[in-house]
């Protein structure tokens, strides 16, 4: 198979390596606009209007519809890149960036109605459960408030989740994502108020008793399964991988980028720090270049997992191959543990560059903060796939959620 950054697309795109090139050369820019994004609680319009330019938001989505339908690692590593330099910017882009992967799942109708008239419509989503949901001829009535949509003001249409009620007596809900166009729902953009990640413009989407017909809705089941009614259309290997699994790395690798500008900023800290009590200096500190190289070894072997999971997931996709239980509940652990793990080695070199590390104009405070507030989300908590990694190995069946 070629490897992730060879992998080009027809005519005139850009390779892999040159993406990552441009995403790399965003870095200081993100950075000199990260308290402006934070302050705004949202992502700067500039900001959208450059990662648009440089074809970011087009690496997931499928080639006839405009996109470079490209092997996921590209798109993860854009994201590593980004949020290097802004860690809510990335985690934003990781959020709007994959959901042309979804569009390409959904009906062929629905496809069209995004992307019809503009190739580059971009979509939120939420998909907390809370909808009420009323099955009606052709479709849904949907009503409900939605929290966490990130990048909504920037986006033309949303993605929502909710349960169906069983159509008979005991019957079981089915999950559904809904897809709304901009003139059915408002967004609140008074509610994102959070301690990290304030950024990513993650506000709340209200929706008052709307129409949505049945072409433009997702089953969870058919992402777990991956028998979606896109694949029709875009038949391709990308498209058959478990949805849920290039999701869940949407919402864990931005803290990559936010541990490598942890790294950084203790570094640059610790080269000029000399302890106005003790008279040591933080760069002969043993503890500290403890902390500081092990926080680069383990998020560097992360990284290298997220690699390998994505090489593996679709070289079984590109042999026509079933992807095996026991590699989809170890590949959504790992995805759910990492923000967890480089929040803990950040903190461990917090707590030894003292009183220079606690003012909010210290360059590792935002990262710090912005890894914190990534482990809130439910796909962030190891706790939640415990249970499926053990029953995988003893043939349980799995909870196809986060699968």
């Amino acid at each position: 198979m070629a490897s992730a950054a060879a992998i080009s697309v027809p005519g005139n795109g850009p390779t892999g390596d040159e993406l990552v090139a441009r995403a790399r050369a965003m870095i200081p820019v993100l950075r000199q606009r990260a308290a402006q994004c934070v302050a705004g609680r949202d992502v700067p319009a500039q900001s959208i209007a450059e990662m648009q330019e440089a074809g970011f938001f087009r690496i997931l989505q499928p080639r006839r519809w405009g996109g470079y339908e490209m092997h996921p690692n590209v798109f993860y590593d854009v994201q590593r890149a980004l949020a290097e330099g802004c860690m809510s910017t990335g985690w934003m882009f990781g959020v709007v960036g994959c959901h042309p992967y979804e569009i390409a799942l959904f009906h062929e109708e629905a496809q069209a109605e995004v992307w019809g008239q503009d190739t580059s419509t971009l979509v939120s989503s939420s998909y907390q459960p809370v909808g009420k949901v009323t099955p009606v001829e052709g479709g849904y009535r949907l009503s409900g408030r939605w929290g966490f949509s990130t990048g909504s003001v920037h986006c033309q249409w949303v993605v929502l989740g909710a349960m169906v009620p069983p159509r008979e007596e005991g019957g079981a809900p089915d999950m559904r994502a809904f897809l709304l166009p901009r003139s059915d729902y408002a967004i609140d953009t008074d509610a994102w108020r959070v301690f990290g990640l304030q950024g990513t413009g993650s506000h709340d989407v209200i929706v008052d008793d709307v129409f949505v017909p049945e072409h433009r809705t997702h089953r969870s089941l058919d992402g777990f399964l991956c028998t979606n009614p896109g694949q029709q259309t875009n038949p391709g290997p990308l498209y058959t991988l478990p949805w849920a699994q290039v999701f869940m790395r949407s919402v864990s690798t931005a803290a990559f980028g936010g541990a490598r500008a942890a790294i950084n900023a203790a570094i640059e800290i610790a080269e000029s720090r000399v302890s106005t009590n003790t008279g040591k200096a933080s760069k002969n500190d043993p503890f500290l270049m403890a902390a500081i190289a092990r926080a680069h070894a383990e998020v560097t072997e992360m990284e290298q997992t997220l690699r390998l999971t994505f090489d593996d997931l679709m070289g079984h996709a590109e042999r026509g191959e079933a992807i095996p239980m026991d590699k989809r509940t170890l590949y959504a652990y790992n995805s759910a543990s990492v923000v967890r793990r480089m929040a803990d080695l950040v903190d461990d070199m917090v707590k030894l560059l003292g009183g220079r590390a606690i003012y909010n104009h210290s360059p590792i405070i935002q990262p710090w903060l912005d890894l914190h507030a990534g482990r809130a989300h439910v796909a962030n908590d190891p706790n939640n796939r415990t249970q499926d990694l053990v029953g995988a190995f003893s043939k349980q069946p799995p909870n196809f959620t986060f699968l």
